[in-house]
């Protein structure tokens, strides 16, 4: 048994116990679980083990982020619990069982191009960078580029396009053999078939258009012809041909004798497969292809680009929650091909650092929480890096206004990408690397949408966060309990006779006389006045002692170190409301300052509901006290006297 026997306990018992467990395992920073019944998960109690740093859940799996210690923890859940840990793919194929037709479908396509997507970036990078050697006239007053005065260069040049052209051009195979691979048949089956439909002997796919039909060379049958076309760099035919190849396979295995199967499965599999690539999927997903692409194209192009860069860059986020983002790989690679380069690609790049970039506005707002930051810190570097899960998962989405915050700004960043014509060469990394998939003329251009995409997210959830964040989670929950007890706990009071009084609230002051309810106005209760809030926070008004709170958290009673007891009433007969539109941060007992939060009160939904925000303040003690005669007044600013 290791040092997290006890932390293990703790997790088993809040996810719902043995029983609740599907199947569990690990990876680099998080414990995956597919949970029998995800509701069973108390989260709350889960993020208060010492060792997690916060939990998501994902295509199907609660995830939970322990860090580098990952691997010595999950021996010990594993001891603790009895559970026999499964491979990351048996967790895979588990918590499918929790996923809609569509989830299924969407991480489907995400699995055959993740293991592309390593190839891609780096396709993506060598583009870019021989865009940069040869393609920007650098030398003697702009005329020439680097490979036209160097020959060692040059052949750098030429060196690099046989990778690239292995990565684009003979894509069909690896999508394919990916397919293959996926579905459980046959991997060198399906890379014969890619290969068929990228072989030299074919007509190239970029030449099909500058050719005449009568010119197309054929397959000749004598009663009919099969046109010799490559798919080179085509997706959507090699994603159809491959599982036309695989459903055959399967469906050949099912009926073959086993004695037979070595003879019968690849060749009735393969042929079929292969002539159904030329005459009838190729031809549909060649079609299907252009169609995508020429609609993105003119989305990203049309007078009406600005309207779809803002919504892309808005729901690209979201989009990675539902795992629906998986199909912009095709697409973007697809544009890749067809124009020369995508309009989409940097878009999500700035949508990644736009997310990180809410981070850092958490980082900035939680510097004094410790716990917070061992979250926030890693999680913000692995987005700017490309890695975007830790981010949204782990705190922007825990806290919501980050997220919404970084959908603002990539709205505007994609917004200004669009319209400028920002251009990558293909997919590369998605944070702040992404610049190098970026054609060179457009550089610039993007380093100013960056700079969109990491500036209105920070500021953004700055803003927010000020108003929004209780001080447990800007300081940490025990550090604040502490500090707002130790006066309490050393028995340190103000002098007595010593009165200081300052506006817990910001709003329109009134006299007692003009507040409707007869107990208030009459000062049946105490002499005191009230205020018309116009802002969410309440605040103490004094140092002292929380006397009392309210379920319904609309009233709050305090005791002045110097002796006064005073009532605050939020609202009228906003006891009606049971404590909806109200969040409290005190507890009665609880030692407060001047300035501490006691509340925050959502005030739309308090007038949505006909309450009024008229919110009285009586000194239920006896003391008798002078407005100064403000008309408005700001929380924390000094608004009566008591009378000597």
């Amino acid at each position: 048994m290791g040092k997290y026997v006890e932390d293990s306990k703790k997790l088993l018992e809040y996810v719902g116990g043995k029983e609740n467990v599907s199947a569990v395992t690990h990876c680099v920073t998080r414990m995956r679980f597919v949970l029998n019944n995800p509701k069973k998960a108390d989260i709350d109690k889960i993020e208060d083990i010492g060792i997690v740093k916060g939990t998501f859940t994902q295509s199907g799996q609660f995830q939970v982020i322990i860090g580098n210690e990952v691997a010595d923890f999950y021996n010990d859940f594993v001891a603790v619990s009895g559970i026999e840990g499964v491979s990351k793919a048996e967790v895979k194929q588990a918590s499918k069982s929790n996923q809609n037709k569509l989830q299924k479908l969407m991480g489907d396509l995400g699995e055959i191009f993740a293991p592309l997507i390593p190839a891609l970036i780096c396709g993506g990078l060598i583009l870019g960078f021989r865009n940069v050697i040869d393609s920007i006239a650098m030398f003697e007053n702009g005329t020439k580029t680097l490979v036209e005065i160097s020959q060692f260069w040059a052949g750098v040049d030429s060196f690099l396009w046989l990778i690239g052209e292995a990565v684009f051009h003979f894509l069909p195979v690896a999508i394919v053999w990916s397919i293959t691979k996926k579905m459980g048949t046959s991997q060198i089956l399906g890379i014969i078939l890619g290969i068929t439909l990228v072989s030299p002997q074919l007509l190239n796919a970029y030449g099909v258009a500058g050719t005449a039909p009568a010119d197309i060379p054929v397959w000749d049958f004598g009663s009919f012809k099969i046109q010799m076309i490559g798919y080179q760099a085509q997706v959507i035919p090699a994603i159809l041909a491959g599982f036309v190849l695989v459903y055959l396979e399967k469906f050949f295995r099912r009926v073959s004798p086993s004695y037979i199967s070595m003879i019968v499965v690849p060749f009735c599999s393969l042929i079929p497969a292969v002539i159904i690539a030329h005459t009838v999927v190729g031809p549909i997903g060649w079609k299907i292809g252009d169609w995508i692409s020429q609609g993105v194209w003119a989305g990203l192009t049309s007078n009406f680009k600005w309207v779809f860069a803002l919504f892309f860059g808005f729901i690209y986020a979201p989009l990675v929650i539902t795992g629906l983002h998986h199909m912009t790989n095709a697409i973007d690679v697809q544009l890749a091909n067809t124009f020369g380069g995508t309009l989409l690609w940097p878009m999500i790049a700035l949508s990644n650092i736009a997310q990180g970039s809410a981070v850092l506005g958490m980082i900035y707002l939680q510097r004094k929480n410790e716990k917070s930051k061992e979250v926030n810190i890693p999680s913000c570097i692995s987005c700017y890096l490309g890695v975007t899960e830790p981010a949204m998962f782990g705190v922007n989405l825990k806290h919501s206004f980050p997220f919404f915050s970084a959908m603002t700004g990539s709205a505007l960043a994609a917004l200004f990408s669009v319209s400028t014509g920002v251009m990558a060469s293909s997919i590369g990394v998605g944070g702040l690397p992404g610049i190098l998939s970026i054609k060179p003329g457009f550089w610039l251009k993007f380093a100013i949408a960056m700079v969109i995409a990491i500036v209105v997210p920070f500021v953004l959830t700055v803003i927010f966060g000020k108003k929004r964040l209780a001080p447990e989670d800007l300081y940490g929950k025990d550090i604040y309990k502490e500090e707002r007890q130790e006066n309490l706990i050393a028995g340190e009071t103000a002098a007595e006779g010593e009165f200081d009084f300052l506006a817990p609230m910001t709003g329109r002051v009134l006299d007692l006389d003009d507040v409707s309810d007869k107990v208030f106005a009459d000062r049946i209760m105490g002499d005191g006045f009230a205020i018309e809030l116009t802002e969410s926070d309440v605040v103490s008004p004094v140092d002292g002692v929380v006397a009392m709170t309210y379920p319904s958290k609309h009233a709050f009673g305090i005791k002045a170190d110097s002796g006064e007891e005073i009532l605050i009433h939020i609202g009228m007969d906003t006891v009606e409301l049971d404590g909806k539109g109200f969040e409290s941060f005190v507890e009665t007992n609880d030692r407060v300052k001047k300035g501490d939060l006691l509340c925050k009160v959502d005030l739309a939904y308090v007038k949505d509901q006909g309450k009024s925000l008229v919110s009285p303040i009586i000194f239920t003690s006896g003391e008798k006290i002078n407005l100064l005669g403000k008309d408005t007044i700001k929380q924390n600013e000094k608004v009566i006297e008591l009378e000597s």
